[in-house]
Protein backbone atom coordinates (compact mmCIF):
# COMPACT_ATOMS: atom_id res chain seq x y z
CA UNK A 1 0.00 0.00 0.00
CA UNK A 2 1.38 3.48 -0.76
CA UNK A 3 2.17 5.00 2.68
CA UNK A 4 1.21 8.42 1.19
CA UNK A 5 -1.68 7.78 -0.23
CA UNK A 6 -3.16 10.40 -2.61
CA UNK A 7 -6.61 11.35 -4.52
CA UNK A 8 -10.13 10.82 -5.22
CA UNK A 9 -12.08 8.36 -3.93
CA UNK A 10 -16.20 8.10 -5.06
CA UNK A 11 -17.87 6.38 -2.45
CA UNK A 12 -21.23 5.45 -2.41
CA UNK A 13 -22.35 6.53 1.72
CA UNK A 14 -25.26 4.00 3.12
CA UNK A 15 -28.21 5.65 4.98
CA UNK A 16 -27.67 5.20 8.78
CA UNK A 17 -24.07 6.19 8.37
CA UNK A 18 -22.52 9.46 9.24
CA UNK A 19 -20.35 11.23 6.85
CA UNK A 20 -17.82 11.53 9.64
CA UNK A 21 -18.18 7.90 10.63
CA UNK A 22 -17.13 7.15 6.84
CA UNK A 23 -14.54 9.36 6.94
CA UNK A 24 -13.08 7.54 9.90
CA UNK A 25 -13.23 4.41 8.35
CA UNK A 26 -11.09 5.69 5.18
CA UNK A 27 -8.35 6.75 7.27
CA UNK A 28 -7.50 3.98 9.15
CA UNK A 29 -8.08 1.96 5.62
CA UNK A 30 -5.49 4.28 4.00
CA UNK A 31 -3.44 4.67 7.11
CA UNK A 32 -3.54 8.46 7.10
CA UNK A 33 -5.23 11.59 8.74
CA UNK A 34 -5.63 13.40 5.53
CA UNK A 35 -9.02 12.77 4.29
CA UNK A 36 -11.93 14.82 4.05
CA UNK A 37 -15.02 14.77 1.73
CA UNK A 38 -16.55 17.79 -0.35
CA UNK A 39 -20.00 17.92 0.57
CA UNK A 40 -21.77 15.87 3.54
CA UNK A 41 -24.97 13.74 3.62
CA UNK A 42 -26.77 13.49 5.93
CA UNK A 43 -27.33 10.35 8.35
CA UNK A 44 -30.45 9.35 6.78
CA UNK A 45 -29.46 9.68 3.17
CA UNK A 46 -27.15 7.76 0.91
CA UNK A 47 -25.25 8.04 -1.91
CA UNK A 48 -22.46 9.84 -3.89
CA UNK A 49 -19.64 11.44 -1.62
CA UNK A 50 -16.57 12.82 -2.69
CA UNK A 51 -13.60 11.93 -0.34
CA UNK A 52 -10.02 13.19 -1.35
CA UNK A 53 -6.88 12.23 0.23
CA UNK A 54 -3.32 12.89 0.76
CA UNK A 55 -2.31 15.86 -1.37
CA UNK A 56 -5.79 16.00 -3.06
CA UNK A 57 -7.53 17.36 0.27
CA UNK A 58 -6.01 20.57 -0.65
CA UNK A 59 -7.89 20.46 -3.75
CA UNK A 60 -11.25 20.38 -1.70
CA UNK A 61 -12.01 24.45 -2.88
CA UNK A 62 -12.51 23.44 -6.63
CA UNK A 63 -14.74 20.38 -5.66
CA UNK A 64 -16.94 22.23 -2.96
CA UNK A 65 -19.25 24.39 -5.71
CA UNK A 66 -20.52 21.34 -7.74
CA UNK A 67 -23.46 20.98 -8.95
CA UNK A 68 -25.58 17.71 -7.78
CA UNK A 69 -28.33 15.51 -8.72
CA UNK A 70 -30.46 13.73 -6.11
CA UNK A 71 -33.65 11.09 -6.05
CA UNK A 72 -35.86 11.84 -2.89
CA UNK A 73 -38.92 10.77 -1.44
CA UNK A 74 -41.54 13.56 0.35
CA UNK A 75 -44.03 11.95 2.92
CA UNK A 76 -47.11 14.40 3.00
CA UNK A 77 -49.42 15.89 5.76
CA UNK A 78 -46.50 15.68 8.54
CA UNK A 79 -43.56 18.12 9.15
CA UNK A 80 -40.67 17.24 11.40
CA UNK A 81 -38.58 19.70 13.08
CA UNK A 82 -35.31 17.91 10.82
CA UNK A 83 -37.28 17.77 7.70
CA UNK A 84 -36.10 13.94 8.06
CA UNK A 85 -37.25 10.72 9.21
CA UNK A 86 -35.32 11.12 12.78
CA UNK A 87 -37.33 14.40 14.01
CA UNK A 88 -40.33 15.27 16.05
CA UNK A 89 -43.36 15.60 13.90
CA UNK A 90 -44.22 19.47 14.75
CA UNK A 91 -47.11 20.27 12.08
CA UNK A 92 -50.07 18.16 10.31
CA UNK A 93 -51.99 18.93 7.07
CA UNK A 94 -54.18 17.09 4.67
CA UNK A 95 -52.70 15.28 1.70
CA UNK A 96 -52.45 17.21 -1.70
CA UNK A 97 -53.88 16.20 -4.72
CA UNK A 98 -51.06 15.61 -7.11
CA UNK A 99 -51.93 18.50 -9.06
CA UNK A 100 -51.33 20.75 -6.38
CA UNK A 101 -47.72 19.13 -5.96
CA UNK A 102 -46.96 19.34 -9.66
CA UNK A 103 -48.33 23.33 -9.66
CA UNK A 104 -46.21 23.86 -6.53
CA UNK A 105 -43.05 21.95 -7.98
CA UNK A 106 -42.83 24.12 -10.94
CA UNK A 107 -42.42 27.74 -8.54
CA UNK A 108 -39.15 26.20 -7.77
CA UNK A 109 -37.22 25.83 -11.05
CA UNK A 110 -34.55 28.04 -11.62
CA UNK A 111 -33.08 31.02 -9.15
CA UNK A 112 -34.89 30.64 -5.80
CA UNK A 113 -34.42 32.19 -2.45
CA UNK A 114 -33.98 29.09 0.40
CA UNK A 115 -33.87 28.70 3.75
CA UNK A 116 -31.73 25.82 5.13
CA UNK A 117 -33.01 23.82 7.71
CA UNK A 118 -32.71 24.72 11.17
CA UNK A 119 -30.97 21.16 11.94
CA UNK A 120 -27.85 21.98 9.59
CA UNK A 121 -24.42 22.39 10.14
CA UNK A 122 -24.90 26.26 8.91
CA UNK A 123 -23.15 28.66 11.56
CA UNK A 124 -24.84 31.42 13.41
CA UNK A 125 -22.68 33.71 15.27
CA UNK A 126 -19.86 31.21 15.77
CA UNK A 127 -21.94 28.23 16.30
CA UNK A 128 -24.03 25.51 14.18
CA UNK A 129 -27.86 26.20 13.91
CA UNK A 130 -28.49 22.52 14.66
CA UNK A 131 -26.26 23.29 18.22
CA UNK A 132 -29.05 25.85 18.87
CA UNK A 133 -32.07 24.05 17.88
CA UNK A 134 -31.44 21.43 19.65
CA UNK A 135 -31.05 23.87 22.66
CA UNK A 136 -34.89 24.72 22.04
CA UNK A 137 -33.57 28.05 20.53
CA UNK A 138 -35.14 28.76 16.97
CA UNK A 139 -31.88 30.04 14.89
CA UNK A 140 -32.96 32.90 12.13
CA UNK A 141 -32.25 30.61 8.90
CA UNK A 142 -31.41 33.52 6.53
CA UNK A 143 -32.53 33.03 3.15
CA UNK A 144 -30.33 32.23 0.23
CA UNK A 145 -29.30 32.04 -3.33
CA UNK A 146 -30.02 28.46 -5.04
CA UNK A 147 -30.60 27.05 -8.43
CA UNK A 148 -32.66 24.23 -9.30
CA UNK A 149 -31.92 23.35 -13.05
CA UNK A 150 -34.05 20.32 -12.98
CA UNK A 151 -37.36 19.52 -10.71
CA UNK A 152 -39.46 16.40 -11.72
CA UNK A 153 -42.34 14.15 -9.92
CA UNK A 154 -40.93 11.01 -10.79
CA UNK A 155 -43.96 8.82 -8.90
CA UNK A 156 -47.09 9.97 -6.95
CA UNK A 157 -48.65 7.30 -4.21
CA UNK A 158 -49.76 9.51 -1.64
CA UNK A 159 -49.07 10.46 1.41
CA UNK A 160 -45.61 9.81 -1.14
CA UNK A 161 -43.97 11.48 -3.87
CA UNK A 162 -40.85 10.69 -4.89
CA UNK A 163 -38.90 13.44 -6.77
CA UNK A 164 -35.39 13.95 -9.35
CA UNK A 165 -33.48 17.19 -8.50
CA UNK A 166 -31.09 18.75 -10.44
CA UNK A 167 -29.38 21.76 -8.07
CA UNK A 168 -26.63 24.02 -7.27
CA UNK A 169 -24.22 23.34 -4.85
CA UNK A 170 -25.98 24.57 -1.46
CA UNK A 171 -29.52 23.36 -1.93
CA UNK A 172 -30.76 21.88 0.81
CA UNK A 173 -33.29 18.85 -0.47
CA UNK A 174 -35.24 18.81 2.83
CA UNK A 175 -36.17 22.38 2.99
CA UNK A 176 -37.09 21.87 -1.15
CA UNK A 177 -39.49 19.64 0.26
CA UNK A 178 -40.89 21.78 2.90
CA UNK A 179 -41.30 24.32 0.79
CA UNK A 180 -42.62 22.47 -1.97
CA UNK A 181 -45.41 21.00 0.56
CA UNK A 182 -45.94 24.62 1.42
CA UNK A 183 -46.71 25.53 -1.79
CA UNK A 184 -48.87 22.70 -2.35
CA UNK A 185 -51.03 23.66 0.58
CA UNK A 186 -49.58 20.78 3.22
CA UNK A 187 -46.62 20.48 5.44
CA UNK A 188 -43.99 17.33 4.79
CA UNK A 189 -40.57 15.85 5.01
CA UNK A 190 -37.99 13.53 3.19
CA UNK A 191 -37.78 10.24 3.83
CA UNK A 192 -35.26 9.44 1.68
CA UNK A 193 -32.43 11.07 -0.35
CA UNK A 194 -29.86 9.79 -2.51
CA UNK A 195 -27.28 11.76 -4.08
CA UNK A 196 -26.78 10.39 -7.74
CA UNK A 197 -24.67 12.74 -9.33
CA UNK A 198 -21.95 15.13 -8.31
CA UNK A 199 -20.78 17.13 -11.07
CA UNK A 200 -19.47 15.02 -13.55
CA UNK A 201 -18.98 11.80 -11.30
CA UNK A 202 -21.57 9.30 -11.10
CA UNK A 203 -22.93 6.80 -8.05
CA UNK A 204 -22.58 4.21 -10.66
CA UNK A 205 -19.14 4.41 -10.72
CA UNK A 206 -18.80 4.82 -6.98
CA UNK A 207 -17.40 2.24 -4.67
CA UNK A 208 -20.13 1.13 -2.01
CA UNK A 209 -18.36 -0.94 0.04
CA UNK A 210 -19.54 -4.05 2.41
CA UNK A 211 -20.00 -2.97 5.55
CA UNK A 212 -23.50 -2.01 7.40
CA UNK A 213 -24.93 1.36 8.69
CA UNK A 214 -23.12 2.01 11.53
CA UNK A 215 -20.56 -0.60 12.08
CA UNK A 216 -17.29 0.82 11.34
CA UNK A 217 -16.23 -2.07 9.15
CA UNK A 218 -14.91 -0.15 5.85
CA UNK A 219 -13.61 -2.49 3.42
CA UNK A 220 -9.78 -2.45 1.89
CA UNK A 221 -11.55 -2.74 -0.95
CA UNK A 222 -11.70 0.96 -1.08
CA UNK A 223 -7.50 1.27 -2.35
CA UNK A 224 -8.23 0.16 -5.58
CA UNK A 225 -10.91 2.78 -5.97
CA UNK A 226 -8.26 6.03 -5.52
CA UNK A 227 -8.07 7.62 -7.96
CA UNK A 228 -5.12 9.92 -9.13
CA UNK A 229 -5.71 13.21 -9.81
CA UNK A 230 -5.44 12.86 -13.77
CA UNK A 231 -7.68 14.41 -16.74
CA UNK A 232 -10.47 12.86 -16.18
CA UNK A 233 -11.15 14.05 -13.10
CA UNK A 234 -10.57 17.37 -13.62
CA UNK A 235 -13.18 17.03 -16.65
CA UNK A 236 -15.49 15.79 -14.72
CA UNK A 237 -15.34 19.23 -12.73
CA UNK A 238 -15.82 21.13 -16.10
CA UNK A 239 -12.21 22.27 -15.32
CA UNK A 240 -9.60 22.86 -18.51
CA UNK A 241 -6.22 20.93 -18.74
CA UNK A 242 -2.87 22.15 -20.35
CA UNK A 243 -0.16 20.65 -20.62
CA UNK A 244 3.08 22.61 -20.00
CA UNK A 245 6.83 21.42 -20.59
CA UNK A 246 9.16 19.55 -18.34
CA UNK A 247 11.61 22.34 -18.28
CA UNK A 248 8.57 24.30 -16.71
CA UNK A 249 7.81 22.06 -14.21
CA UNK A 250 10.59 23.17 -11.74
CA UNK A 251 10.15 26.85 -12.21
CA UNK A 252 6.13 26.15 -11.34
CA UNK A 253 7.65 24.26 -7.94
CA UNK A 254 10.09 27.25 -7.32
CA UNK A 255 7.14 29.48 -7.54
CA UNK A 256 7.91 31.25 -10.47
CA UNK A 257 6.13 34.19 -11.75
CA UNK A 258 3.26 32.84 -14.00
CA UNK A 259 3.28 34.92 -16.88
CA UNK A 260 6.69 33.93 -18.01
CA UNK A 261 5.76 30.66 -17.85
CA UNK A 262 2.44 30.64 -19.35
CA UNK A 263 3.08 32.43 -22.46
CA UNK A 264 1.38 29.87 -24.63
CA UNK A 265 -1.63 29.06 -21.81
CA UNK A 266 -4.42 31.41 -23.05
CA UNK A 267 -6.36 33.01 -20.27
CA UNK A 268 -9.57 31.71 -20.31
CA UNK A 269 -12.86 34.21 -20.11
CA UNK A 270 -14.73 30.94 -19.28
CA UNK A 271 -17.14 30.85 -16.27
CA UNK A 272 -14.69 28.58 -14.76
CA UNK A 273 -11.48 30.57 -13.82
CA UNK A 274 -9.38 27.41 -12.71
CA UNK A 275 -7.10 25.94 -14.88
CA UNK A 276 -5.38 22.66 -14.27
CA UNK A 277 -2.07 22.05 -15.29
CA UNK A 278 0.13 18.53 -15.92
CA UNK A 279 3.86 17.48 -17.67
CA UNK A 280 4.18 14.16 -18.95
CA UNK A 281 0.57 12.72 -18.08
CA UNK A 282 0.91 13.86 -14.26
CA UNK A 283 -1.00 16.92 -12.56
CA UNK A 284 1.15 19.39 -11.24
CA UNK A 285 -0.87 22.71 -9.83
CA UNK A 286 -3.97 24.79 -10.15
CA UNK A 287 -3.83 28.08 -11.37
CA UNK A 288 -6.35 30.42 -11.39
CA UNK A 289 -7.87 33.34 -13.66
CA UNK A 290 -7.69 36.76 -11.70
CA UNK A 291 -7.64 40.16 -12.80
CA UNK A 292 -6.82 38.38 -16.87
CA UNK A 293 -3.97 36.52 -15.58
CA UNK A 294 -2.46 33.66 -13.77
CA UNK A 295 -2.50 33.75 -10.50
CA UNK A 296 -1.31 30.45 -8.21
CA UNK A 297 -3.87 28.23 -6.51
CA UNK A 298 -2.06 25.12 -5.30
CA UNK A 299 1.25 23.76 -6.21
CA UNK A 300 0.64 19.73 -6.07
CA UNK A 301 4.32 18.51 -7.13
CA UNK A 302 5.75 20.80 -3.96
CA UNK A 303 4.32 18.47 -1.47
Amino acid sequence: MNPNPDGLILLNKPPGLTSFDALRDIKRVLGTGKVGHTGTLDKFAGGLLLVLAGRALKLSQWFTHCDKQYEGTIYFGAETETLDPEGAVIANAPIPSRENVEQAIRQFLGKIEQAPPAYSAIHIDGERASALARRGEAPEMQKRPVTIFKLELLSWEPPYAKIFVHCSSGTYIRSLARDIALAAGSRAHLTTLLRTKVSGFKLEDANKGDWGPGTGDCPRSLIPFLHPMDNDVFKKLGIPCFDVAAPDVEKIIQGKPLAQILKDVPVSTGENPATALFSDGKFIAMIERQDNKWNYGYVYARD
